[in-house]
């Protein structure tokens, strides 16, 4: 039996204001925010990106963030991305840089909160 492939669709995240969002990951991670009323769609960027879909918060923030989003950055870039998206409005949580020989990261928030992970890998020998 052979398995259909599972790829990433989208990534739906719930925003107090979703247009304000949509143009924030827009700048992090490229595309053009389509809106659709309260709806706001930002399409892929090439084959490797992915998309997301902003909509109005249904419910209260829960208390803790069971899912983020880890980006990856050429390795070497880590830093210069980060600084290019703190001055886009993220807030810095922490770094991970010496706990694992296959990744080092930094942790951000975006401006509503949400956490998110720039990772790089080191080149393999």
């Amino acid at each position: 039996m052979t398995t259909a492939p599972v790829t990433l669709g989208a990534v739906n995240v719930e925003a107090a204001d979703p247009p304000a969002l949509a143009a924030f990951w827009a700048e992090v991670v490229g595309g053009v925010p389509e809106a659709n009323g309260d709806f706001v769609f930002l399409p892929a960027v090439g084959p490797e990106g992915f998309a997301m879909f902003f909509h109005p918060v249904t419910r209260p923030r829960p208390e803790r963030q069971v899912i983020h989003l880890d980006l990856t950055v050429p390795w070497g870039s880590r830093t210069e991305v980060v600084e290019r998206v703190l001055a886009l409005g993220a807030a810095y949580r922490w770094d991970v840089l010496e706990e694992f020989e296959h990744v080092q990261w930094t942790t951000l928030a975006d401006p509503e909160g949400n956490l998110f992970c720039i990772a790089e890998h080191p080149p393999r020998s």
